[in-house]
């Protein structure tokens, strides 16, 4: 394959399915990898440069701001699917007319996070017991960040398209030049100019912003697909509707986690600062740990609408018996490096032995259910790419809100010390361990019940 060919739009319903798959699935990965060093270097930096109060300010922002994404969220997976199977089928004005939809439904979302966020950042932190002493870092991170979810949303919009066209290698390339912009902002707003959280978070959407407009301008250059025009543009209700539709499901289960999130985030800031910073960093580890598993659940999704668009269910069973194999391969390999080099990963963020030794605990706890989330995401991604979207909401929506905000409270009070009044730290973790594996069970059930296929026809 020559390098131009990376970079265009690439059939998966043709070839080796587990070829596609990995031709997808790596630059996937190397993206998510990337996306993922924005609030981690935010991390690294002002815990190197700042302190543990200002790290574990970083990290109780994040669930806030990813509450307010839920929706984005939505249009974004829904537009997936809905592109992914347009371009399987090779309808040509039904996928122009789905990506103009797309771009109109971003500036809508775009804004409406701008307005909100801003309103509801003092409130939800107060509501949350943020300790006073990162509170006004907590506050000025959000409304800097909501201002710029622009950029945001229209990147993760943008080359949410680009993938559902098959090219995950340009959305790669944007991001790759968007990070290296943002560890060098960070670095200069925080240890040159002294802006501390604030610095961090102007940073990330500066590079945010840029990164977006190179999609932009890279979908301009692909007329050859698809049209992009203002008729395009202008809102069609069916088109709207089918998007909205498939994406809702999407949204609402990214609100869950959110919620199940800030529930938990509660309890945490009422364990102290020091399991705070703990929860950042295993967070962050986690972050990276995730993404080969989100990886191949979009490379999965992509394909499967794919291939659901060209009437080819036997290619999408044969694709996810083995994107399974290749998933769990990798999670499995994941596990034992975080069971291994734990402790130097945590060393990247604090120089705090007792706060290293006790993430090096809590990721002990964990480590072994990303083979759970590895079949969690492929089976879910197969199902979201045929359109059944409903069902990973309502497996999310159990093991998160039913079990895991329970299991974390009741634990937490079990585990009661003088040392821990509010519970021990192993709540937290022990508790989302248990979702996992709860979640992974659900997931696979549901897939062997089939309600996917039967989407997947009506879809065809």
């Amino acid at each position: 394959m020559k390098l131009r060919e990376l970079f265009t739009a690439r059939d998966m319903t043709e070839g080796a399915p587990w070829k596609r798959i990995m031709e997808f699935a790596v630059p996937m990965l190397i993206g998510n990898l990337a996306q993922q060093l924005y609030n981690t270097v935010d991390s690294i930096v002002v815990g190197k440069y700042v302190g543990d109060n200002a790290l574990a300010a970083v990290g109780t922002c994040m669930p806030i701001f990813n509450l307010l994404l839920a929706v984005f969220v939505g249009v974004s997976t829904g537009a997936g699917i809905v592109i992914s199977q347009r371009f399987g089928a090779d309808d040509r004005e039904g996928l122009s007319r789905a990506i103009g939809n797309c771009v109109t439904l971003a500036a809508i979302t775009s804004v409406a996070t701008m307005l909100i966020g801003v309103v509801i950042t003092e409130p939800l932190l107060r509501l949350l017991s943020t300790p006073d002493s990162v509170f006004d870092w907590c506050a000025q991170y959000l409304k800097i960040f909501f201002l710029g979810a622009a950029g945001f949303t229209y990147y993760n919009i943008l080359s949410g398209i680009l993938r559902g066209l098959g090219d995950s290698f340009s959305a790669l390339g944007f991001l790759l030049l968007a990070t290296i912009l943002n560890i060098f902002l960070d670095v200069w707003f925080v240890a040159s100019f002294g802006m501390g959280v604030p610095g961090v978070a102007l940073a990330t959407i500066i590079a945010q912003a840029i990164s977006a407009a190179l999609c932009f301008v890279k979908l301009l250059h692909m007329r050859e697909v698809f049209d992009l025009n203002w008729h395009t543009l202008r809102m069609r209700k069916d088109t709207a509707w089918r998007i909205i539709k498939l994406g809702v499901p999407s949204g609402i289960t990214q609100g869950i986690m959110s919620v199940a999130m800030l529930v938990v985030q509660s309890l945490t800031n009422s364990m102290g600062e020091m399991v705070m910073a703990c929860n950042v960093i295993i967070m962050r580890v986690d972050g990276f740990a995730m993404m080969p598993n989100m990886s191949f659940g979009q490379a999965l999704s992509v394909y499967a609408g794919q291939n659901v668009g060209a009437g080819r269910l036997d290619r999408v069973e044969q694709g996810t018996k083995q994107g399974s194999v290749m998933a769990l391969a990798v999670s499995a390999t994941i596990t034992a490096i975080l069971l291994f080099a734990g402790r130097f990963m945590f060393g990247l963020f604090t120089d705090t032995p007792e706060l290293m030794d006790m993430a090096v605990r809590m990721m002990r706890i964990l480590a072994v259910g990303y083979i759970c989330v590895a079949v969690t995401q492929v089976l879910g991604g197969v199902m979201r790419g045929a359109g059944d979207t409903a069902t990973p909401m309502w497996i999310t929506m159990v093991s998160t809100i039913v079990l895991r905000v329970p299991i974390a409270y009741g634990m937490a009070w079990l585990t009661r010390t003088e040392a821990f009044p509010k519970g021990q730290p192993q709540a937290l973790f022990g508790s989302l361990l248990i979702s996992w594996a709860v979640g992974a069970l659900l997931t696979y059930i549901a897939y062997r019940r089939g309600v996917w296929r039967k989407k997947a026809l009506v879809t065809n």
